[in-house]
């Protein structure tokens, strides 16, 4: 969950088994950095309705997650439930749903349901639902890379039902925030000078996500914003993503992340509350045929 270093200690509440504590960075995030992608984030979102519309998109995203989530009717999880909620996560929604499948819709909830309520620490659990997703069919090249992407898109869908399930609790993990493999993502450009640095010693455990959380909550509140501070942060990191893969020619989430369109338009995709398909097509690849109007 969120922590303030001013929160009084009598005001400290119980740990919870699976609650995340926050770790402290290895490298420390620059405040100027933070200033800068805020004052970008908010002249971003000035230009298609408003931080208060991007906080009720947020919210209302939160809200279908947690409805359909709820830990009493997770043993009656759908298929097309499964659906509306990969429609939400851009870098998954064209990945995940033919493994979920494949495997049926019980041994699918019951995934989902050990993901969210089960007692191992939550980056097992993460890991969990990834390691459950189909191995390479064969040894060719074409069907590992295909099999990688499947995983490396369960950990996005994983991350964001954690998140989005109950955003002040935990943080947002997904890879554009902070991918240790391939050392980049939003986290990497709070680091002054990191385009010099060898190597980000950033893990990817619940613990160092919480850690970056925990300090932009912090620059968050020196601006005197105490409410929808998760979504807050989220809007920040997506800013900082965003304007990174505009500074570059090639970027890991490719075309259909729309290079060269409105930023607004790429942080509402990264953030999955982008514009539905015309007339509710869903963008969910299917087994076996592309989605009408897919895109990623």
């Amino acid at each position: 969950m969120l922590w303030f270093r001013k929160q009084p200690e009598a005001a400290a509440l119980p740990v919870a088994a699976d609650q995340v504590r926050p770790a402290e960075l290895p490298l420390a995030l620059d405040r100027e950095l933070f200033t800068l992608f805020f004052t970008r984030m908010l002249a971003t979102v000035g230009l298609d309705g408003g931080i208060e519309a991007y906080l009720a998109s947020l919210g209302a995203k939160h809200q279908v997650y947690a409805e359909l989530l709820e830990r009493s009717r997770i043993e009656r999880l759908t298929l097309e439930d499964l659906e509306v909620l990969l429609e939400r996560v851009f870098t998954a929604r064209r990945r995940v749903f033919p493994a979920l499948e494949a495997m049926g819709i019980a041994s699918a909830a019951a995934l989902v349901g050990e993901l969210l309520y089960g007692a191992a620490p939550l980056g097992q659990r993460i890991q969990g639902f990834v390691d459950a997703m189909p191995g390479a069919e064969g040894m060719g090249r074409d069907s590992i890379n295909a099999a990688a992407k499947v995983r490396r898109a369960a950990w996005d869908f994983a991350s964001e039902m954690v998140h989005f399930s109950d955003p002040v609790k935990y943080p947002l993990m997904s890879r554009w925030v902070w991918d240790q493999s391939t050392q980049s993502g939003a986290l990497r450009e709070f680091i002054r000078g990191a385009d010099v640095v060898g190597e980000i010693p950033f893990s990817n455990t619940p613990e160092l996500f919480e850690g970056g959380r925990k300090w932009l909550a912090e620059q968050i509140a020196e601006q005197g914003i105490y409410r929808d501070i998760p979504y807050w942060i989220d809007l920040v990191l997506a800013e900082a993503y965003t304007t990174y893969f505009r500074s570059v020619t090639e970027g890991s989430l490719g075309a259909d992340f729309g290079r060269g369109g409105p930023a607004y338009e790429q942080m509402r995709k990264l953030l999955g509350i982008d514009t539905p398909s015309a007339a509710g097509r869903s963008r969910v690849k299917k087994e076996g045929h592309e989605a009408s109007g897919a895109r990623r």
